[in-house]
């Protein structure tokens, strides 16, 4: 296989996992970075679901595009899948991304499953902090997932509006706490 491309819009950006070769700032379009998963068990339970990212239809998104080597091939896409694919809320996808430097590429990601039980839908930021706020899961409270996601976003100098105004509403109802 020759090489490829990872298009990464949360964790895998600061926490890949895999190796590769060259990263690049890249776009999607037609999908965006939302909390629309319910989290029962990393960031939630069943009675008190949290939210974690997904790429939903809609917008676009600015993430980060990983190249692999071909060689590396099957022993990135298997790691990728045992990491993405472990509740099936998401879907496998080869998108077309424009890296940062100008020429579009293939790169593999991973859409959520808009059929999926734990699809949250589409939510505003009220409802998407009133989600957030208080849930707690095996990998901890749901709040610090949304504000370290933020505080990662802006370190690498990728601005996402939405999910900042969802980090600035949970900081609020944290602060009256």
């Amino acid at each position: 296989m020759d090489d490829f491309w990872v298009f990464g819009y949360g964790s895998l950006m600061w926490r890949p996992g895999f190796a590769h070769v060259e990263t690049k700032k890249a776009r999607v379009f037609g999908y965006r970075r939302a909390l629309c998963v319910h989290s029962h068990v990393h960031r939630g339970t069943p009675d008190r679901p949290g939210l974690v990212l997904g790429l939903d239809r809609g917008g676009s998104c600015l993430g980060l595009a990983f190249n692999v080597p071909g060689e590396l091939s099957a022993e990135v896409i298997a790691y990728l899948r045992e990491r993405e694919l472990v509740n099936n809320v998401y879907h496998e996808r080869r998108v077309r991304i424009r890296l940062q430097d100008g020429p579009e590429v293939e790169a593999l990601t991973y859409v959520v499953d808009r059929t999926h039980p734990q699809y949250a839908g589409r939510l505003d930021v009220e409802h998407a902090a009133q989600r957030v706020s208080g849930a707690v899961g095996q990998s901890g409270r749901n709040e610090d997932y949304v504000l370290n996601t933020v505080d990662h976003l802006k370190a690498l100098d990728i601005r996402d509006h939405w999910l900042e105004a969802v980090a600035t509403r949970v900081s609020r109802v944290e602060a009256k706490v």
